[in-house]
């Protein structure tokens, strides 16, 4: 049978379908039955091809008055008037009962405008990269680095080599650029001094990226030596009105010609520069010979990118990348680096990566402000679906009439879902005036925001968000919808306000439930949040922070500016280091014992001999190192406990480790002495093996100042005074180690801030829809209450009868959310932090009695009204 159907030919499927839509249901069958014998016929006598044309002439033909099909104008008409019909009575309903209205607008806007401000953040971070032409095919190498007996970093960066050795072993890249990041010096042009940090990048660098060019040749711009292609914005500040072209600018003693001018960088750019410098630059310092530059292990300042040909899987890539892998790895000891691909689109919003350049954020966030965002909507919504199921008894007597009237299923739910859209297009008129003050707000939050999403307004937006805002209106009006199409004239009379749920829960009471729940967990969190914040920020790091000022030296001689402070009289000491610990940066370096097989990494920073008493690190063994300013060579290390621990050098007593060697960086260090353990890191890192080394100037890091001053502002002038002096160019970059490690946290303060404004909106909105429900019931029990009342009630005993199952629902609330806002962040936050203050009761049941008393208030004030109400006004027509 199969067989013949595929050999046997067949009429025209789009003539036949042509006849299906234009002919009336009661010919179409014995007009198609004629036309198919005609078709048949015509195949034996003329062929296949004219049988097919003229069954086509035949079905126009046939287009004729008598056969066409008459529009239902009567349905059409009916649809009309009850669309009609429905947009009356939702006015009808909005002004009849205001107060459910204005609750239920405000929930909308209010939940709306967070929903609003999310799909704006979100619609930025997806925009990220989408300029370049390639972008689907262009990709970054990143590298997996694994120390000995440490666990795996994952970086940004990797090796010059990989980029070298990938571009010659694979034809299926088409372009690939090699970038560096660390140019910084002063651009001199003139008598224009300004400080200016670039990037090297190689002469492919705008093959791969689409970055315009508005003066220069894209393809010779980073082609030779010693060229410098410029932003419009930096092109003006050297030189400007003069055209920059074929220019010189200055870095100490090398000059630099300018052959490029760049379109301005979009803002949604993970690669943002000033300037570019060519990459020949670099080579002609770093010759091939250069064995250290160009060796696998030199992974920390250079990124490769690479744009594959069209249809190229990048699987076939990254094989070829595990080959690299395994050759190079052989000739590394008790260290593995591996790399791999990153699509161009994970890179601002994807993995967190050290040595990361430009803007980046975690996908987790974006879940889990998506999921607040949730919670507020769903709140809104729930208060909704409460209030509408709250006035069932009315409106199902209104939906009964319709039904009995002849209205269907269906026009119910388009009744209801009309009326609830039309609700949300109102509240999205006042949710984006309130987008627009919170996206100010929110971009003020912290200065990371606002230099990762702008939050502009575009057209496509305003498609999201009108997608978004009919979309709400659905959900919220969804279930209310169904619930009043289910039910029959019958039910009217019965009334539809004692439908459950469950057997025995109400679905108003499930629904207050919910929303209650999740509020007391967002509070919950905020509060242990906040506590796990102080914790981090005043944390015993096993040393001092306090009064201590931090100045970088931005290239200048740490001598000079310790003269001029030490003529201040609030300066009482002053050290100097390589670099600011406890702050999450990391400078490590290799260190062996006798084992020259056996090395492990150790963080490092270089200081002088005033470093450790300012501070007051404890020293538990040995000495402090002294002034070296004569000594040709570095010779003594001091360590702390864990590395003694790490090598298993008298771990039980660090007397005997003095005097003792290292290998650093192939030269022989005594150890001089060992501090108590502190915390290098961050909070979410366990102590770990550190070294100081001795540097006269901190190799030129940082100052770092002890101040008592009671006049702090007088204090800090004389400083800015004493760095004019040494430098008139670079502003004075310096912070106060306490606010330093309040901005090494800023991540938690912001998302505790913005979880705590979401709380607040969240509290806010259910709390309307309590009252909205207390209203409600009042107003229905009012008979019940002047009963009552009559016979001996009072006002107080009233004020209990009436709200104690709102009250038991929050009590019931309580029970769910503490526990789960414990085991979260017990099980799943904390976790990930090797050390955090513990979750008292303070912080978990300050929320609950918060949001009882706010409960108990609004529940209070609406029965106290009621129980004033005098019995006889409310009897008087029983």
């Amino acid at each position: 049978m199969s067989t013949r159907n595929k050999l046997t030919p067949t009429p025209p499927r789009w003539a036949q379908n042509l006849l299906h839509w234009y002919c009336r249901t009661d010919l179409v069958e014995d007009l198609e039955g004629d036309l198919n014998k005609y078709f048949e016929r015509n195949l034996k006598t003329h062929g296949t091809r004219w049988a097919k044309i003229i069954y086509c002439l035949d079905v126009v033909k046939f287009c004729r008055p008598y056969t066409i099909r008459k529009p239902d104008f009567f349905n059409l008409f009916i649809h009309y008037l009850m669309l009609n019909s429905y947009l009356k009575t939702t006015r009808r309903t909005l002004v009849r009962n205001k107060l459910f209205s204005v609750i239920n607008i405000i929930g909308l806007a209010v939940s709306m405008s967070v929903g609003l401000l999310v799909i704006a953040f979100i619609h930025d971070l997806r925009s990220y990269d989408e300029f370049h032409a390639d972008k689907d095919n262009i990709y970054r190498i990143i590298t997996h680095y694994t120390p000995a007996d440490q666990p795996t970093v994952d970086l940004a960066s990797t090796s010059v080599k990989v980029g070298q050795q990938i571009g010659k072993t694979t034809s299926a890249i088409k372009h690939l650029t090699i970038l560096r990041s660390g140019f910084w010096g002063d651009a001199i042009v003139g008598s224009v001094t300004l400080p200016m940090g670039a990037m090297w990048a190689d002469s492919s660098f705008f093959n791969v990226f689409t970055f315009p060019l508005l003066k220069g040749n894209p393809a010779t711009a980073l082609k030779d030596p010693y060229s410098l292609v410029l932003t419009p914005k930096m092109a003006e500040k050297l030189f400007g009105e003069t055209d920059p072209m074929g220019q010189l600018v200055r870095f100490d003693t090398t000059y630099y010609k300018v052959t490029g001018i760049t379109n301005p960088i979009p803002k949604l750019s993970h690669l943002q520069f000033d300037a570019l410098v060519s990459f020949a630059s670099i080579e002609r310092n770093h010759p091939s010979k250069d064995a250290a530059f160009y060796s696998w292990g030199n992974i920390w300042q250079n990124y490769v990118y690479m744009l594959l040909n069209p249809n190229i899987n990048p699987t076939s890539v990254q094989t070829t990348l595990d080959h690299l892998n395994v050759t190079e790895n052989k000739q590394l000891i008790n260290q593995k680096i591996s790399v791999s691909l990153q699509p161009l689109k994970q890179i601002a919003l994807g993995p967190m990566l050290q040595n990361s350049i430009g803007p980046h954020i975690s996908p987790v966030v974006i879940w889990v402000l998506s999921g607040f965002a949730l919670v507020v909507i769903l709140s809104a919504c729930f208060n909704y679906t409460n209030l509408s199921i709250a006035r069932s008894l009315r409106r199902s007597r209104e939906v009964g009439v319709r039904k009995l009237i002849g209205a269907m299923k269906s026009h119910v739910v388009g009744q209801f879902l009309i009326e609830s859209t039309l609700i949300s297009l109102l509240a999205f008129v006042f949710a984006f005036v309130l987008f627009y003050f919170l996206q100010k707000q929110f971009l003020d939050l912290d200065p990371f925001i606002s230099n990762l999403v702008s939050l502009e307004f575009s057209p496509k937006l305003l498609v999201y968000f009108l997608l978004f805002s009919v979309g709400m209106g659905i959900a919220a009006g969804l279930f209310p919808a169904l619930f009043f199409s289910a039910i029959n004239p019958v039910q009217v009379l019965k009334g539809a306000s004692g439908w459950t749920l469950f057997r025995h829960v109400n679905l108003r009471k499930a629904l207050i439930l919910i929303q209650y729940t999740l509020s007391l967990i967002f509070i919950t969190t905020t509060l242990v949040g906040y506590k796990q914040y102080q914790g981090f920020i005043t944390l015993d790091l096993g040393f001092t922070t306090e009064n201590i000022l931090n100045i970088r030296m931005q290239g200048n001689k740490a001598a000079l500016l310790e003269k001029e402070l030490r003529e201040i009289p609030e300066v009482k000491a002053i050290s100097k280091s390589m670099m600011i610990t406890s702050l999450g940066s990391i400078h490590g370096t290799s260190v062996k014992y006798k084992d020259t097989q056996d090395s492990s990494m150790a963080w490092l920073n270089m200081v002088d001999e005033q470093y450790l008493p300012l501070h007051d690190h404890h020293l538990i063994a040995g000495k402090n190192f002294t002034s070296k300013a004569n000594t040709a060579q570095e010779s003594e290390i001091i360590v702390n406990e864990q590395l003694l621990r790490r090598f298993n050098i008298s771990p039980n007593n660090p007397a005997k480790a003095i005097g003792e060697w290292l290998v650093v960086e192939n030269k022989k260090l005594v150890i001089a002495g060992v501090v108590k353990d502190f915390h290098y890191g961050t909070v979410m890192n366990t102590l770990e093996p550190v070294m100081f080394r001795y540097s006269a100037d901190g190799q030129n890091g940082y100052l770092n100042v002890k101040i008592t001053s009671t006049d702090l502002s007088a204090t800090m002038t004389h400083i800015e005074n004493a760095w004019q002096k040494i430098d008139k160019v670079h502003p004075l970059e310096a912070d106060f180690y306490d606010d330093q490690i309040k901005k090494a946290y800023r991540q938690f303060s912001v998302m505790i801030r913005v979880i705590g404004f979401i709380t607040f909106l969240s509290v806010c909105i259910a709390s309307l829809g309590l009252l909205g429900m207390v209203v409600f019931t009042t107003e229905t029990r009012l008979k019940e209450i002047s009963i009552r009342k009559v016979l001996g009630a009072s006002e107080a005993g009233l004020m209990y009868q009436m709200g104690k199952s709102f009250l038991f629902l929050l009590l019931l609330a309580s029970l769910i959310a503490l526990p789960v806002t414990y085991f979260f962040f017990d099980r799943v936050v904390l976790i990930h932090f090797a050390y955090h203050s513990p979750i008292g009761w303070m912080e978990m049941a300050g929320g609950v009695v918060a949001v009882i008393l706010l409960a108990l208030g609004l529940i209070s004030s609406q029965t106290f009204i009621a129980a004033r109400i005098n019995p006889a006004r409310v009897l008087k027509g029983e």
